[in-house]
């Protein structure tokens, strides 16, 4: 199956000289859940705005479906919705009748129970003739969504969705998102969150000043840059590192009641096993152990900082 979106050598100079995008190359499989991090400035917004038709590209090629964004403009809109980071939601309209116009804008027929479900799906259906005006700042996000939702796109972009939001709305999207995958609708959400791609992506890019670092599997992505640490706590503490386990990647904490064994878990497994010989050879002896591994928030400010990046 083809990618529903490909990429290729995308990039943007806005005409006060500032590139905003170098040569990026990205391909999107059908039925996905991408998630695009990467701090202020870093060139997310604007390579979605490209994607949506809303800014002009400087160079390269983005194609939806075997659809140029620039030549074949409507059949390539038409398969996308955006929900956008700002809450740019006509104040005086019920939610109702905003809904229903932005799925008349590309020219669908008029389909009352799609738009009900939706609106039931997003618990907007008792919102649903109130003013937008009148609603909370989370039910202005929901509107947002339905109204990138209401003409059933295929791809779908959500820049910042959780942007101040409470837990509940949160978790409420990141269901959302998941009945969406499950209809085959592919998605790509930027996001401050790093729990939230953590716990929604399939694969992960990252990009900072303009370019594309890395694109992963989320779980391939963990498993090669993430980090585990062994920690022990010792019967009594060390002043120093005994020189027989010179060899092992240790270091003291906790005023010496800690020893700490940082690994790579998919290469060095084996080794915690004779860690723990050689302790009990060198005399020390610990009362428990515990482990831990590195966070994706961890992974992204490595990469970000240029540690990790290959």
């Amino acid at each position: 199956m083809s990618p529903i979106l490909e990429i290729s050598g995308l990039s943007k100079t806005y005409a006060s000289g500032f590139q905003a995008l170098k040569h990026v190359d990205l391909a999107i499989e059908t039925g996905e859940i991408f998630a695009l991090l990467g701090p202020n400035g870093a060139g997310k917004t604007t390579l979605i705005s490209i994607v949506c038709g809303l800014v002009n590209r400087t160079d390269g090629t983005v194609m939806v479906a075997g659809a140029d964004i620039e030549r074949d403009y409507r059949a390539a809109r038409s398969l996308i919705g955006l929900v956008p980071q700002e809450l740019s939601t006509d104040r005086f309209e019920s939610v109702w009748d905003t809904v229903a116009f932005s799925r008349g804008l590309f020219g669908k027929p008029k389909n009352p129970a799609y738009l009900e479900k939706l609106l039931r799906d997003l618990s907007l259906w008792e919102k649903r003739d109130e003013r937008i005006m009148a609603l909370s700042g989370g039910m202005k996000r929901r509107v947002l969504i339905a109204k990138a939702l209401a003409h059933e796109p295929r791809l779908l972009f959500l820049d910042e969705p959780t942007a101040g939001v409470d837990v509940e709305l949160r978790r409420d999207m990141w269901r959302l998102i998941r009945e969406l995958r499950e209809t085959g609708v592919t998605v790509i959400l930027t996001t401050h969150y790093i729990e939230e791609a953590e716990e929604m992506a399939d694969r992960i890019g990252v990009i900072t000043g303009g370019e594309l670092i890395l694109v992963e599997e989320k779980a391939a992505l963990m498993a090669k840059l993430g980090r585990k640490e062994l920690i022990l706590q010792l019967c009594e503490p060390l002043s120093e590192i005994p020189a027989a386990l010179g060899r092992h990647k240790l270091e003291l904490r906790a005023g010496g009641s800690e020893l700490v064994y940082v690994y790579d878990a998919t290469r060095e497994s084996a080794d915690v096993a004779s860690l723990v010989t050689e302790l009990s050879a060198a005399g020390v002896q610990f009362r428990d152990l515990r482990t831990t591994q590195s966070s994706l928030e961890d992974i992204f400010v490595g990469l970000v900082n240029g540690g990790g990046r290959s």
